[in-house]
């Protein structure tokens, strides 16, 4: 007599289903609406957290530059520019440990004696140019007065 053995498979003659192509599109594009609709709400925000950022950085830099101020009793030449807060005359303390750069990470532009004031101080904003419009316009002290 010979005897069989019968393999026994748990899932068998149960039926399993998978999803389809069109039912996993279909999460595809859903998860895809709401990411969408979720950007066009925090991009703008990261924007002007970037600007903000920015200005917060243009007012450490003048409160240092008015700290050189008072120790030399002028402001530091378009020639010397930032770097003399770093790197000031006359074995001077430090007025910065390091000039930041903008949110864009681009350099701070300054001039001394200025067209808007004592000095001008500004970021050429995110396209890095001159002018511009909403975030990529100029960002300068001459706004804060």
């Amino acid at each position: 007599m010979s005897t069989q053995r019968r393999l026994h498979y748990p899932y068998q003659g149960s039926r399993q289903r998978g999803f389809t192509l069109i039912e996993i599109m279909v999460v595809v594009i859903i998860i895809g609406i709401l990411i969408s609709m979720v950007g066009t709400n925090i991009f703008p925000a990261l924007e002007e957290a970037e600007v903000t950022a920015t200005e917060f950085q243009l007012q450490q830099i003048e409160n240092s530059l008015s700290m050189y101020r008072m120790k030399n009793a002028r402001f530091p030449t378009s020639e010397e520019g930032l770097e003399a807060l770093v790197n000031p005359p006359g074995g001077e303390s430090r007025y910065m440990d390091s000039i930041p750069k903008d949110s864009w990470g681009n350099q701070y532009n300054y001039r001394s004696p200025g067209q808007k004031g004592d000095y001008d101080l500004y970021s050429l904003g995110r396209d890095g140019q001159e002018g511009g419009d909403g975030i990529d316009a100029d960002i300068g002290n001459w706004l804060n007065d």
